[in-house]
């Protein structure tokens, strides 16, 4: 019998939606903008597929376009398709190839228990090790200027070996530095390999490599996910694309894709409404349309609107917007803008906060945003991925247990020795720890233990690196040795970072166990607080509804970017478009009403009113 809040939920979607919905002949490709109901569509579907099948036991793979929205898909899920959902994979698509991987790299001989590195300085600083280690003359610039090169080498699947005739094909510069790109991206490939760890572009393509030669993971996965549904799928770069169809080979045909033929998140990385048509070509599928926005008030659709249809080539809207569900804000300071929007936030009731989001371009001013709702006793939710530990004592215990897992990982140690000194009297010398790894035979952390626990060091110091000792020695196990240092964080004065993390690893062991060796704060999320504000990035913000957005940081150099803005000249303006589509997506995310909010200064700074104020027709 069907649940009744799903029942609820499909006699509230339109003939189409429903249409979509039930869909069962094949392959379907749904074109759907903003507010057009997509997502809403996407989770009923999958609900009601769970329960036409129940006490059956295939999955359904859903692949969504950022963590934040899959999350929300899987709550989703779950109040419609109640005991249910447990049958469902809703990730992105990076977070899927992780878990591929994970299972079955070793056939591409990879150890599973590799690290994932996301952010580009961790990246440049590989580049830039490996070119050190091969002993290439180079300066900071040399990586930054390689590195985006073998992004697009490995966004269109070119092997090392292929790198430098691909390139040299290519009309421009980059044909004649060819061969040195070429002889990066081997260097960079094998600096990967030896730390035990995978770029993002690097999952994408190692799982290609995993299922293009080898068709009998496709059918296993096919058989096992019987149904898969792809959101935003216009925003597929290249390798992604060619990955699906790799899964798909030769024709599977329960694929439900959702996209937006009118806009692209990144052009810079070979998304483009072209892989729309690739789709439509190569699957041979169907095409329905969802015409119209159910979600937001006519005038800010027609503001939003305005954005979205600028040409990027200086041509304004001469009409100046009049929209009663959008209001705008200004204040002198940054500073007044936090205080001024969090009093605001606190004048509202309780029903009114809890549909309510501030959105920004950073962490940086959600965070401030946080602090200052905190601070009027209004709860407020960031909903922002954490990318590392804020206290230096949790960030030194997961680097030890980093380092014992990968050795060779002279980033990881730099990171250990650094944090441990923050929190602690102890002091190491790299260059003394360097030597002596290489002179006695042992590793950097046998090298780093030895020197901390001579030289006099107090008893809190060896009462925290013995278990770390006896975990590299093979004597204790992981989560042995991080209880004994959690033991002894937990008796020390805590400040409010160190209490922070130590709740976040302790939902990590609840939500992974406590055989997850693995304490990375990459996958984790906080957890939701019921009735608060939520704070998110405009990223973040894909695919979700809010009956209230606040955007703030409307400033040049703010929103958009310093970066975008710099680099407007060499890039065609791309970076610029890819931020105009992000602000285009977070107004378009509000039910009912957006305020935007600007500063006249920022740190200090005079900061002019963003352009994107004056593209939907609110020029001072």
């Amino acid at each position: 019998m069907i649940d009744a809040a799903l029942e609820s939920s499909l006699a509230e979607l339109t003939a189409i939606q429903i249409q979509a919905v039930d869909w069962d002949n094949g392959p379907l490709l749904v074109l759907a903008g903003p507010g057009s109901g997509a997502t809403r569509v996407m989770t009923s579907r999958i609900a009601r597929l769970l329960d036409r099948s129940r006490g059956q036991r295939f999955r359904i793979l859903a692949l969504a376009s950022s963590s934040g929205t899959a999350r929300a898909m899987a709550n989703a899920v779950a109040s419609l398709a109640p005991g249910l959902e447990e049958r469902t994979t809703i990730v992105t698509l990076h977070g899927f190839c992780t878990q591929v991987l994970r299972q079955h790299g070793v056939h591409r001989r990879l150890n599973t228990n590799f690290a994932i590195y996301s952010q580009t300085t961790d990246r440049l600083a590989l580049l830039a090790d490996a070119l050190r280690r091969a002993g290439v003359h180079h300066t900071h610039d040399t990586a930054q200027q390689l590195l985006p090169w073998i992004d697009y080498l490995k966004d269109r699947l070119v092997e090392p070996e292929q790198a430098e005739s691909h390139l040299a094909a290519i009309n421009g510069a980059v044909a004649e530095h060819a061969g040195q790109v070429a002889q990066a991206y081997r260097f960079y490939e094998k600096e990967l390999r030896r730390g035990n760890a995978l770029d993002l572009n690097s999952l994408v393509f190692e799982a290609y490599r995993l299922f293009k030669p080898y068709p009998i993971f496709a059918k296993h996965y096919q058989a096992a996910y019987r149904y898969w549904l792809v959101d935003q799928f216009q925003d597929t770069h290249g390798a992604q694309y060619e990955l699906l169809r790799s899964m798909a080979q030769p024709a599977f045909r329960n694929l439900f894709v959702v996209a937006d033929d009118d806009r692209t998140a990144s052009e810079r990385n070979g998304a483009s409404v072209r892989r729309i048509r690739d789709f439509v070509r190569d699957v041979g599928c169907k095409v329905m349309q969802l015409p119209a926005n159910f979600r937001c008030p006519p005038d800010i659709v027609e503001s939003a609107s305005r954005l979205a249809i600028y040409n990027g080539n200086g041509v304004e809207s001469d009409r100046t917007a009049t929209a009663a569900s959008i209001r705008r804000l200004a204040f002198a300071t940054d500073a007044q803008e936090i205080a001024g929007v969090a009093d605001e936030i606190a004048g509202l009731d309780a029903e009114e906060r809890r549909g309510t989001a501030v959105l920004a371009r950073h962490r940086a001013r959600l965070q401030a945003m946080c602090g200052a709702l905190k601070e009027r006793s209004v709860p407020a939710y960031l909903d922002v991925r954490r990318v590392d530990y804020a206290s230096a004592e949790m960030r030194w215990l997961a680097a030890c247990l980093e380092q014992v897992r990968r050795p060779l990982d002279r980033r990881n140690m730099a990171l250990l020795v650094g944090s441990f000194e923050q929190f602690s009297a102890a002091r190491a010398d790299w260059e003394e720890i360097s030597s002596r790894s290489e002179s006695e035979g042992v590793t950097w952390l046998a090298a780093w233990l030895d020197g901390v626990r001579g030289n006099g060091a107090a008893d809190a110091v060896h009462a925290l690196v013995a278990p770390i000792a006896k975990l590299a020695d093979g004597a204790i196990t992981p989560e042995a040795a991080a209880a004994q240092v959690l033991t002894c964080f937990e008796h020390r004065a805590a400040d409010d970072d160190l209490k922070e993390d130590l709740e976040a690893w302790r939902r990590i062991d609840r939500e992974a166990g406590n055989g997850n060796a693995d304490r990375s704060l990459a996958r984790l999320l906080p957890a939701p607080v019921p009735g608060a504000v939520t704070l998110t990035t405009l990223y973040g913000a894909r695919g979700r509804e809010f009956d209230t957005v606040y955007l703030i940081g409307l400033a040049e150099g703010i929103l958009p970017s310093c970066r975008s803005i710099r680099t407007e000249a060499d890039d065609g303006g791309a970076a610029m478009d890819e931020e105009r589509r992000e602000c285009f997506v977070a107004i378009t995310g509000a039910r009912q009403r957006v305020v935007l909010s600007r500063a006249r200064r920022y740190r200090g700074a005079e900061k002019e009113p963003s352009r994107f104020l004056a593209e939907m027709g609110y020029a001072d």
